[in-house]
């Protein structure tokens, strides 16, 4: 599975804050984004064969010893 980036790309526009006062701007809100976004999905169940593998102990390439 492929995992997407949704960040989006902050952007402080205005000439009035310092450099050292946008950059606390922007960690307040990347912060502000940390603790308010949502929990991670759970992990899908494996399927039916993949369950069924696991349970019977398969392996999917064999080791030679």
């Amino acid at each position: 599975m492929r995992r997407v980036n949704r960040r989006p790309k902050l952007e402080l526009r205005g000439a009035s804050a310092s450099p050292e006062e946008a950059a606390a701007v922007m960690a307040a809100v990347e912060q502000f984004m940390r603790d308010t976004a949502p929990a991670p999905a759970p992990p899908e169940p494996p399927s039916g064969w993949a369950r069924a593998a696991l349970l019977e102990g398969v392996e999917r390439e064999p080791q030679l010893k």
